[in-house]
């Protein structure tokens, strides 16, 4: 789920920051960059937690920009099949329901939610069980299992499931 890695990556810098707060420039447009951008292999990037080292520029011939290398830690969010998390439903449809975890958007199946909810429509679609107990519609917040990922180049997309033990609602914003 989270992970703490250590990442390089090659930073372009204009020659109007170059200066005593070089590295400090550098340091700001790495995590403006990164932070909050998805990459395939790794996930997430959450956080930059702190730069390792910045290596010697070289200087891009004909623009004036010098090229660094970057060596920095990160914290990392990526799912995997089988993980257990908590979302926030998003959406409800008669196919079944979106839900966010972060930044990650989990679509659960009817076919993957318990056999006693039924789909109810209305002005606020929801799956209800039949004595109307447990109800999961927009905002609501359920505990779900990933069954399935696909990793794009800029995001990540999870199937999941609700039909299993100890998963489901684990907060129903209509009783509060």
């Amino acid at each position: 789920m989270f992970f703490h890695i250590v990442l390089e990556r090659n930073m372009q810098l204009h020659p109007r920051y170059f200066g005593r707060n070089l590295r400090d420039h550098i340091v700001s447009k790495l995590m403006k960059d990164v932070e909050g951008t998805c990459g395939g292999r790794h996930g997430f990037v959450v956080a930059i937690t702190g730069v390792e080292s910045v290596g010697k520029g070289q200087i891009r011939d004909g623009t004036g920009f010098v090229t660094f290398p970057v060596k920095y830690q990160c914290v990392a969010f990526r799912p995997f099949k089988g993980e257990i998390l908590e979302a926030a439903v998003t959406m409800v449809n008669k196919m079944g329901f979106f839900a966010e975890a972060g930044p990650v958007q989990v679509f659960v199946s009817n076919h993957l939610i318990p056999d006693d909810m039924e789909f109810q429509t209305g002005d606020m679609p929801n799956y209800t069980t039949l004595d109307g107990s447990v109800k999961i519609q927009k905002d609501s917040e359920v505990r779900l299992k990933i069954i399935g990922t696909r990793v794009d180049a800029t995001e990540i997309f999870c199937i999941g499931s609700i039909k299993d033990d100890f998963l489901g609602v684990i907060n129903d914003p209509t009783t509060v």
